[in-house]
This record gives C-alpha cells, sequence and structure tokens, in this order.
C-alpha cells in the first residue's frame, strides 16, 4: 500500500459533500452508488443494515506510525456513507480489544503495509488495495456507460493493478497492461489470463501504450507518465494511484473525465464489501 501523507488526506473530511457532487457529475453516482457498484449490491440492499453496523477504526503506530489526519478522514468517508462510525482512543491490541468492548461490527486498521477491514461476525478481511482497484474500476465502468467489448489499458501490475485487471476482465472489457517491471507485468498478465479464460496482453511500450489507448486505469504511484499529448476528447481515465499520473499540461484536457482520489472509493469499497458480508450473514 502506497503510504500517503497528510496533506494527501487533510481535508477529505470537509470536502466529501462537494467530493459526491463531482462524482455524481462524472459517472451518474454518488460515492455509496459506485462502492455498492463495486461490492455488487444495490444502494436499496444496503440502506436496512447502516443503522445497526457500527464500524471502528483503530489507530496502529507499529512501523513508520500514524499518519496525521487518517483516522479522521476513514471515519468521515464512513459516516458519509450513513454508516454509524467511531475511532478508538487506545491504538494497537488495546484498540482492537475496545473496539470489540464497543461492540463494533467491521473494525478498519492499518499500517504500513496493509488496511484491511475485518468483518466480525463472518470474520472475513476486506484489503484496501482488492476494494480500491475495484472500486475505480467500477468507477470507470460507470463513466462510459459500460466496458464491454472496450479496450482498456491497466498501468502497474501491483496489488489495486491486479485486482482492477481482474474486476475489468469480469466486467468484460479487452484489457491490456503495463508494468515497468516486464517480468511481473507478464506473469500477471499470464496468470489472470489462464484463471479467467482471457487474453490479457503484455505491453512493453507505455508510450505506444498511451498512444492508441482511450480508456486507462493508473494504478501507479509514478507521476507524470501520462502526457497531454496522449489526451483525446474520448480518453478517460480512472486513477488510483497517488499520486495521480497526469503530467500538470494533461489536467486541464481531461479534467471533467478522471476519477482520482487519495482514500475516497477505496475505503468506501470496502465497507461496502464488508456490508455485503454482513447482508448475506
Amino acid at each position: 500500500m502506497t503510504r500517503l501523507k497528510s496533506d494527501d488526506i487533510i481535508s477529505i473530511a470537509a470536502g466529501m459533500a462537494q467530493y459526491d457532487a463531482e462524482l455524481a457529475a462524472k459517472t451518474g453516482f454518488t460515492l455509496r452508488g459506485i462502492a455498492c457498484c463495486a461490492a455488487g449490491i444495490s444502494e436499496d440492499d444496503l440502506e436496512p443494515v447502516l443503522d445497526i453496523v457500527r464500524v471502528g477504526v483503530i489507530p496502529i503506530t507499529s512501523g513508520e506510525g500514524i499518519i496525521g489526519g487518517f483516522g479522521d478522514a476513514v471515519k468521515a468517508i464512513v459516516s458519509h456513507l450513513g454508516c454509524r462510525c467511531f475511532i478508538t482512543q487506545a491504538a494497537d491490541v488495546s484498540g482492537l480489544v475496545e473496539a470489540f468492548e464497543n461492540k463494533a461490527d467491521i473494525m478498519m486498521l492499518s499500517d504500513d503495509d496493509r488496511f484491511v477491514a475485518l468483518h466480525a461476525k463472518s470474520r472475513r478481511i476486506i484489503d484496501n488495495s482488492v476494494a480500491t482497484g475495484e472500486g475505480f474500476a467500477a468507477g470507470l465502468n460507470l463513466m462510459v456507460g459500460g466496458l464491454t467489448d472496450r479496450d482498456v489499458l491497466v498501468i502497474g501490475c501491483g496489488p489495486v493493478g491486479i485486482s482492477a485487471i481482474e474486476h475489468l476482465v469480469r466486467m468484460g472489457a479487452r484489457v491490456s497492461v503495463y508494468d515497468i517491471n516486464q517480468h511481473r507485468c507478464s506473469d500477471v498478465a499470464q496468470s489472470i489470463g489462464q484463471r479467467l479464460n482471457a487474453r490479457i496482453p503484455s505491453l512493453s511500450d507505455l508510450d505506444t501504450a498511451l498512444e492508441y489507448s482511450r480508456l486507462i486505469v493508473d494504478a501507479t504511484p509514478a507521476a507524470n507518465i501520462i502526457q497531454a499529448d496522449y489526451i483525446t476528447q474520448e480518453t478517460y481515465i480512472s486513477a488510483p494511484g497517488v499520486p495521480v499520473g497526469l503530467a500538470v499540461e494533461a489536467h486541464p484536457k481531461i479534467i471533467d473525465r478522471v476519477l482520482h482520489d487519495p482514500l475516497q472509493i477505496g475505503v468506501a469499497t470496502m465497507l461496502a464489501c464488508a456490508m455485503k458480508f454482513h447482508i448475506d450473514y
């Protein structure tokens, strides 16, 4: 998981309503709607359980320590979706105990390597990397009105990229992939292709790939890899990577056709997936 900085997330809580409006304008769905689409449930399915589920956010001090404002940002996203949420006063194991004592149904906690949601009753784990890939793939699908038989380039074969590739293939997209590590790119394309019975080309030249790609998932932490020359009126980008890979000059050409955030879609999809387990339990 890319380690966020406080500056990446400090404005999330205050900007949730505006962000929701931006998502609705781009995709026709709010954050809750995108998350539900990614999780394979409807908002009507979610509504009855929102008031009865409690989410505990647990600070973790290991590794490089707590990111300033992270717990508040996660709580703001969960609360915005309509779920009751609290941040434990204690951290680490004591925080986990506190969350159980306060009858949390879902617990969210993150260290340098993983960010997960634990669904207590079903004992299921939702990984943020997987949820983020699914959420941004679903967002792209909604933004362009469907991906069946459409070409999509995924840049980056890390955990988020792998999740996006799998979700896109299941939605019927024709996926090609690029990663700076060519061996990893080839291995991922072959593995997912065999498992999902899909042809997934592994590309070796990013510039050529971008020149001919109009639908893109940027799942890398690399900056300035998508130049303005590659942007056309048909280009749509879903970008879970932090920072976004768009060059500064490219932003004005695609501002209404790019999805990007540091935390919101991933956390919302984590919650929707956990709530799905609650509904099914």
